[in-house]
């Protein structure tokens, strides 16, 4: 790919990621957000947080079916680091605007609500992975290592998964499209793994 292919694709990716960040705060300056406008943001932030984490997770598995799109591996950290950035919103959309930065609030709330906990969690697990997202920190830590830290993306995402099933109402099934997606992306990489196992030994042979 050339270089000024890849820098306008990167441009066009850095729009399509600010563009909910910039629909809420153009609903906030004319506010439009709606009867509740602390759960609208809460509801952008987390939504666009977990269908960037699907996206990113898509990467590697479709780069391995379709190899003339090896190319999308040099978007998976900028789209790793925006999952990192709207969860961040996210949880300082409850920190700052639900609980109002009170720790006795948030310490009644985390006893009361397992969703909470669960998000916390998710949060927590993809702290280290926006932190090493360096080349400096792979250097550091070594690729093996550093592909092992980096595992953690998956548990990240069933944790997540989990918190958007505990937020909404028994019997709501908003959660589900996610859920089923991130499912295929999760059981296509040991498929694919075994398929290129096969292929391996089949040429062997």
């Amino acid at each position: 790919m050339k270089p000024s292919t890849l820098v306008l694709l990167k441009t066009l990716v850095w729009i399509a990621c600010l563009c909910p960040l910039a629909d809420l705060l153009w609903g906030a300056v004319n506010n439009n957000l709606g009867p509740d406008p602390t759960a609208e943001i809460a509801n952008v932030t987390g939504l666009t947080a977990l269908w960037t984490l699907a996206i990113t997770l898509a990467i590697s598995p479709v780069r391995k079916l379709l190899p003339q799109l090896t190319w999308l591996i040099k978007f998976r950290r900028l789209l790793g680091l925006f999952v990192f950035f709207y969860a961040t919103l996210h949880l300082l959309t409850y920190v700052a605007l639900y609980a109002g930065f009170d720790l006795n609030t948030m310490k009644t709330d985390i006893t009361k609500r397992r969703f909470i906990i669960m998000g916390m969690t998710t949060w927590l697990l993809l702290l280290p992975l926006a932190l090493t997202s360096t080349n400096w920190a792979i250097r550091k830590l070594g690729g093996k290592n550093w592909n092992r830290l980096h595992k953690l993306i998956y548990l990240a995402a069933i944790c997540a998964t989990i918190h958007y099933w505990w937020k909404v109402k028994t019997g709501v099934l908003e959660p589900a499209p996610f859920t089923l997606i991130l499912l295929v992306l999760l059981l296509a990489r040991p498929v694919i793994a075994w398929m290129q196992r096969r292929r391996t030994r089949a040429v062997v042979v």
